[in-house]
Formats: structure tokens, C-alpha cells, sequence
């Protein structure tokens, strides 16, 4: 593959994963609301793109006294692979 390929394809994946990231975000202060409907249309699109990733978290750390630590390392992980990418 030349070089331009890589980039664009790094450049791809560096900001998926800065999206992906957002999103995560995004889910963790919305669980800081007690009230919120996650059945509605758009926080169940959310639940679907973040839980599957966060679960992998959460068999590892589960949940301390309702605390879920989960999304911190999901995110610390996010950003040791991003910046792994040349």
C-alpha cells in the first residue's frame, strides 16, 4: 500500500474514534439523569452503538455501589489506540 493510503485510512480511524468517543461521553452524562426515557428512538440508537463496547468493560469491572467505571477505561482505550495511529 503507498503512503497516501495509510494516512487517509489512519486519518479514517483517528476520527471515527474521536467520534466514537463523543458518543461515549454523550451516554455517560445521560446516565447522570435519572429521567431519561431509554426507550425513546434515539437514546436506544445509542444504547446499541455504545453497549456493546462497554460490556467488554463491565465483565472486567463490574459496577462499584452503582458507580460504573466502565466507560472510563473504554475511553482511556479509545485514546491509547488513537494515538497509536500514525
Amino acid at each position: 500500500m503507498s503512503t497516501d493510503v495509510l494516512s487517509v485510512l489512519g486519518g479514517g480511524l483517528r476520527q471515527f474514534i474521536a467520534i466514537y468517543t463523543v458518543i461515549i461521553f454523550i451516554r455517560l452524562i445521560l446516565t447522570w439523569f435519572p429521567t431519561v426515557n431509554w426507550s425513546s428512538p434515539p437514546l436506544v440508537v445509542l444504547s446499541q452503538l455504545t453497549d456493546p463496547y462497554l460490556n467488554l468493560f463491565r465483565s472486567l469491572i463490574p459496577p462499584l455501589g452503582g458507580l460504573d467505571l466502565s466507560p472510563m477505561l473504554a475511553i482511556f482505550l479509545l485514546q491509547i489506540v488513537g494515538g497509536l495511529i500514525p
